[in-house]
């Protein structure tokens, strides 16, 4: 093997080993590729072969490994592996022939770094995985499915018979079917001899009932002639009836041999003669071939021609001798100019050359005046042609996605012939108007997605439609003569201004804009129909909107409205949505019957007053009888209001209110399928409530929340909470990763996977993602540089499921922070797509990552243009997505790549929660808005499912996906197990040791053991079986033994293992089983004890020690310091016993001064508190700290201890009820006995009991 120059290549069979392996490090641009054989069976289209050879003929799946370097050309290659070319296949899609001077090593190497691998070693590493063949595949013969190979050209040897009577003999022939003919030759003069040609458009084929696997093909007309086929085998019978069928049953001649791989045409082809439309779109088609695109001009007939994504660089001459083409499409074929042949094509209609490199048109093309349709949109042009002014045909101009910066009304007007201007993404920056001449002919302009502050088309007196979204426009100026639709969404617009008043307007949108009163000129048109002005600054609504008679949707939501015009008369409004304004009441009025005894909105069925100050809604709006939807959610709402009589009523949604009780009709309407009660803490619904709503579809109400799994199985520092729903589609194309316990425990990972319209991809991201984040976590120190290869590496492992299907994705990774050693813990984020990520910091949400769409990312829109990719009216990349990155869809490479955005930020005490979304989360809940929703819910599964809620309140249909991460970061959140020694602070932090025995996750990966959380809601058994009892049969005398013998210390992240001598103390737990009634107690009468915990028919106790730091320990301060508040070090410690119907009951809680005082008011105690199932609240970081109070009871090796099983009546611990309150009392004493530091005199504070009790 030769190891200097670039000409070396050794042939391996599917690996390699240490010597070739050594011989590739020596220099990162040395590697190997991949080079498959033809692995589909081939089917034999030669004069001579048989039908059975056609079926026979394969070749097996011949993989070889060839070392090379990036000089390595592909002729030596070929020289190397007696081949005469190489073929490259992207994607499981096309398969091209490569030039002999292209270098297959150097393809590869550019591929990767275009995915966003920028490290050589790394690219020459992925560059060796044989799982890159799903995207980038070599081949040393062209591979050739069977049925794209039917659909191309069917041949064979077969006994045919002429003519529809026995007269005729069977005779031996060679029968061809290519395109719209049935081609029947002598075998042995197959070239040379007569062929009968047989039309089969409109023509017949059937079976030959008296000869097995026979056919008769039939052509059309009177002078119909008939061919009968007789095949050998079923096989053949049924793929020739097949192919045979889709042409005889075609009205005109049409060939379709799209995405097929072609260079050349079939050379059978030619005998087809009344072909009319040819598609030869996405091949390689060359020029200069037997069959090439020079040899079209034989088709006589030939009107339309498909030449598009043939990357064919120089436009073919000698199409131009096709006079007959009414229709040609040549987009995406790298043309740079155009050859002025082209006016030869005196019949042409519709030309097509999107996606191009073209700056001028030839002035030839002018005499094409039949050309109705020209499409010029995505390529290189900075000014609007003149020659459109002589093409009068044409009532368009298509220039979509060009380098426009001026845009010259002059010029518009100079065309009388256009009618329709489509401008949109370009670079449109100011409005040139050459002269006061008024432009009678335009009536649709679509001017989107540029950068215009200003435009005024006021001498535009026939405009019908604008479209000027996503501009930066202040002000804006029409005429309004004509005006029908106006859409200016998403400006900067503080006034509009239309005269004349329009008098056919019908609707108009200015949402997302800075408007702070709706125009006049809107207030008196007499035929709008939809209004919307949501998302601005406005004050009032006005009484001359309100009653327009023609208004059927108003939309206002989103302003500072405070109050409502009363109604007088009737009005048609069918949709009303004032969501999230300042309202604090509705006019008593306001569904009330008019003066002509007509309801002021008999006809209202949508009515949205969500997020206002509603105390109630007028008891009025039982008259809106067509009323089918109502969402009235944070609000102040206290009376339910008379809906339920409604007859239409279907969706009702009061979530979120201040509701205490609900008054029920006699009987439901039968139509009510959705009503959503939840986040009334007030309401309480009894069994005969819940009897009548039995019949509804959907009922959404508080439930008791579930205890969680063991405290020690989960972090102290964090904890999750998801939910995931499908909202109106019938399947659930969201999915979510969370685990808690990441890389041996210090560390989490949460991700949230978006499929849109498929469900296969977020599953096997699910799946996979965790496991690929923790292989590269231990091969690079950079959390950045693990996460970008996460991303593309999981891209790769996709396979075949990711050639066609995509997916948003978005990863985040926690772990101890060793860099910055003032901190404990970093927050790594990264994304593709339109899934985010937001932290809340203070109070106040932080985005943590980047939203990849054409709509929201600017610079992404110009990649995906600049790579002339085909960008539809609906901002989607070749019609398929709006997103410019994300994992899966390798066919629209290079427009779509998985190079993720990330982020990284330290964690501090601030940070109070992560929240993690997907597009239809973020789509209608803003990053404020979700934050203050849960920032003070308790339970993180009742937050994530809070936001999914009001996504769906605030209009949401499609999948939703939330997860709501509680971050605990800081001294409040230690997990040491110490004895009331202090522990070093975050200054002294060092990477964290590795435990011995780590606790194993509940659900530990089938890979790499981290439990993973795939589901955002538990049954009730799998709750039972989690928090059930802690004493079971595993209890025995060998873990007594066991605790007895040595074992390391558990520390936590912010306090490695000391130096000093420091011991510490396992958390335990003990429980007792009890002869006594279900709640523990003799009877219902008798009160629980205090301290001690009562579940089913035993007693349990859960103590711990945290960090309990002593005064001595404490560093000195000066004696003008000022106090250190409660996290700091040495601050004392408090102790107040609470109840709760939990597993962690009966503690002794260490709290600080300033802490006890703020859980006094009920305001501050969601602050700290947890709710629990019993309604209760108890501080969130409390409820771990566990006070020992057992210390001669053995231990287990998990840390917990328990008394013996249940097996005899002896080994039970039974608490008479005369000895509840001794036991109580021996409670204290053991903890007064316990040796403490001495607390500072001033911080000493006898706090009373607590005790909470259920709602």
């Amino acid at each position: 093997m030769k190891r200097n120059g670039s000409r070396n290549c050794l042939n391996r069979r599917s690996r390699f080993g240490s010597r070739e392996r050594d011989w590739l490090r020596e220099d990162v641009k040395r590697g190997c590729v991949y080079l498959y054989g033809a692995d589909t069976t081939t089917a034999t289209t030669t004069a001579t072969s048989s039908a059975s050879s056609s079926s026979a003929s394969s070749s097996s799946s011949d993989l070889h490994l060839v070392l090379c370097t990036v000089e390595t050309p592909a002729s030596e290659i070929c020289a190397g592996e007696g081949r005469e070319s190489l073929y490259l296949q992207l994607h499981g899609d096309l398969v091209r022939r490569l030039e002999p001077t292209e270098r297959p090593l150097q393809i590869v190497y550019d591929y990767l770094s275009r995915l966003g691998y920028d490290d050589p070693v790394r690219i020459q590493e992925e560059a060796a995985n044989p799982d890159l063949g799903c995207m980038l595949r070599f081949y040393g013969e062209k591979p050739c499915q069977m049925d794209q190979l039917d659909r191309i050209l069917l041949s064979g040897i077969y006994n045919v018979r002429k003519g529809k009577t026995q007269l005729h003999k069977w005779a031996e022939r060679l029968v061809v079917l290519c395109g719209t003919c049935l081609i029947v030759s002598s075998v042995k003069d197959c070239q040379t001899g007569k062929m009968h040609i047989l039309p089969l458009v409109g023509g017949k084929v059937e079976e030959v009932k008296r000869r097995q696997y026979s056919l008769a093909f039939s052509s059309a007309g009177a002078q119909a002639q008939t061919y009968h086929v007789s095949f050998e085998t079923l096989a053949e019978y049924q793929r020739w009836q097949r192919q045979a069928s889709k042409v005889v049953s075609q009205r005109i001649s049409t060939v379709d041999l799209s995405c097929y791989s072609l260079e050349e045409v079939p050379e059978h082809l030619f005998y087809s003669q009344d072909i009319t439309y040819l598609n030869l779109r996405h091949n390689f088609m060359q020029l200069e071939r037997p069959g090439g695109l020079d040899t079209l001009y034989k088709f006589s007939h030939l009107k339309g021609l498909n030449l598009s994504h043939n990357k064919l660089g120089l436009f073919p001459v000698l199409l131009c001798e096709i006079s007959t083409l009414t229709e040609l499409n040549l987009s995406c074929n790298g043309f740079h100019d155009l050859p002025s042949q082209i006016g030869n094509l005196l019949n042409l209609q519709t030309l097509c050359l999107d996606g191009n490199f073209l700056t001028t048109l030839p002035e030839e093309l002018g005499n094409l005046q039949q050309l109705s349709s020209l499409g010029i949109s995505f390529n290189n042009f900075s000014h609007i042609p003149e020659v459109y002014e002589r093409l009068t045909m044409l009532d368009k101009v298509v220039m979509a996605g060009n380098q426009l910066e001026v845009l010259n009304l002059g010029v518009l007007s100079r065309m009388s012939h256009i009618k329709h201007v489509d401008l949109r993404m370009n670079h449109l920056k100011t409005m040139v108007i050459e002269n006061l001449e008024g432009n009678k002919y335009i009536t649709h302009m679509d001017l989107r997605d540029n950068q215009l502050t200003d435009l005024d088309l006021s001498s535009f007196c026939s405009l019908e439609q604008l479209h000027c979204e996503r501009n930066q426009l202040r002000e804006l100026t029409l005429s309004g003569f004509s005006l029908r639709t106006l859409y200016a969404n998403s400006n900067r617009l503080t006034a509009v201004n239309v005269y004349p008043v329009p008098s056919l307007l019908t609707s108009l949108e200015l949402s997302r804009n800075q408007l702070e009163c709706v125009p006049d000129w809107a207030c008196e048109a007499k035929k709008i129909e939809v209004l919307d002005v949501s998302y601005n600054l406005l004050t009032e609504v006005p009484m001359r909107i309100l009653s327009s008679l023609s208004l059927r949707k108003l939309m206002v939501g989103h302003n500072h409205v405070q109050n409502l015009p009363v109604l007088v008369e009737h009005i048609p409004l069918e949709v009303l949505d004032i969501q999230h304004n300042l309202l604090t009441r509705l006019p008593d009025t306001l569904f009330s019957k008019a003066l002509n005894k007509l309801n002021k909105l008999e006809q209202l069925e949508e009515l949205n007053l969500s997020g206002n100050k509603l105390k109630t809604i007028p008891t009025t709006i039982a008259n809106c009888k067509r009323l089918h939807t109502l969402v009235a959610h944070s609000n102040n709402i206290s009376i339910f209001p008379e809906i339920l009589q409604l007859p239409q009523i279907q969706f009702v949604d009061l979530s979120c209110n201040d509701l205490t009780e609900i008054l029920i009709p006699e009987a439901l309407p039968a139509t009510l399928q959705d009503l959503d009660l939840t986040g009334n803490t007030n309401l309480v619904l009894e069994h005969k409530t819940l009897d009548t709503f039995s019949h509804i579809t959907t009922l959404k109400i508080d439930q008791k929340p579930l205890p969680t799994t063991d405290p020690t199985v989960t972090s102290t520092f964090w904890s999750h909470g998801l939910a995931e729903m499908a909202g109106q589609r019938n399947k659930l194309c969201v999915s979510s990763l969370a685990v808690d316990t990441f890389a041996e425990g210090v560390g989490a990972v949460y991700g949230m996977f978006d499929g849109d319209r498929n469900e296969e991809l977020p599953r096997l991201l699910q799946c996979t993602m965790a496991d690929v984040l923790l292989e590269e976590v231990q091969q690079s120190s950079s959390d950045t540089v693990s996460m970008a290869h996460t991303f593309l590496v999981s891209h790769r492992k996709l396979g075949m499921a990711g050639q066609k299907l995509g997916s948003s994705a978005l990863l985040c990774y926690i772990r101890p922070d060793t860099a910055d050693s003032t901190s404990s813990f970093s927050l790594t984020v990264a994304n593709v797509g339109t899934c985010q990520a937001v932290l809340c910091r203070g109070g106040k949400p932080v985005l943590l990552s980047k939203v990849f769409s054409l709509e929201q990312d600017a610079d992404e829109a110009q990649r995906v243009k600049d790579q002339k990719a085909i960008i539809t009216e609906d901002n989607k990349v070749n019609g398929v997505t709006c997103c410019t990155r994300m994992l899966g869809c390798t066919y629209l490479y290079p427009w779509i790549l998985p190079k993720p955005y990330i982020s990284s930020t330290t964690l501090t005490i601030q940070d109070e929660l992560l929240i993690l979304g997907n597009k239809a989360l973020w789509e209608h809940l803003s990053y404020t808005e979700a934050v203050s929703a849960v920032r003070h819910v308790q339970d993180p599964l009742a937050a994530a499912k809070k936001l999914c809620t009001l996504a769906q309140s605030y209009g949401c249909q499609d999948n939703v996906g939330a997860i709501v991460v509680y971050l605990n970061i800081g001294e409040e959140g230690c997990t040491c197990e110490m004895n009331g020694l202090s522990l070093p602070g975050p200054v002294g932090f060092a990477p964290t040791t590795t435990i011995k025995d780590p606790l194993k996750p509940t659900t530990p990966s089938s890979s790499s053991g981290i439990a993973s959380e795939f589901s955002s809601e538990m049954s009730t058994s799998e709750v039972s079986s989690e928090v059930g009892s802690t004493a079971s049969d595993e209890h025995n005398t060998a873990g007594l033994d066991a605790s007895l013998l040595p074992r390391p210390e558990r520390r936590c992240s912010l306090h490695p293992t000391p130096t000093s001598a420091v011991f510490q103390r396992q958390p335990s737990c003990a429980t007792f089983s009890s002869n006594q009634s279900d709640n523990g107690l003799d009877s219902d009468d008798d009160q629980p004890v205090e301290g001690v915990i009562t579940n089913g028919s035993k007693v349990e106790v859960e103590v711990d020690i945290h960090c309990c730091r002593g005064r001595e320990n404490s560093p000195t301060l000066p004696k003008n310091s000022p106090a250190p508040r409660p996290e700091e070090h040495g601050r004392g410690l408090f102790f107040g016993i609470r109840r709760q119907n939990s597993v962690n009951s009966g503690i002794l809680l260490p709290m600080s001064k300033d802490k006890m005082e703020l859980q006094k008011s009920p305001s501050t105690s969601c602050l700290y508190g947890k709710k629990l199932s019993n309604g209760s609240i108890v501080p969130l970081e409390d409820s771990l700290n566990l006070i020992e109070v057992a210390t001669e009871a053995p231990k287990k090796k998990t840390g917990y201890f328990a008394a013996p099983t249940q097996l005899e009546p002896e080994d039970q611990f039974v608490v008479p009820r005369d000895l509840e309150e001794e036991v109580k009392e021996q409670m204290k004493q053991h903890q007064e006995s316990r040796p403490e530091p001495e607390l500072i005199e001033e911080d000493r504070t006898e706090l009373p009991e607590e005790f909470d009790t259920a709602l």
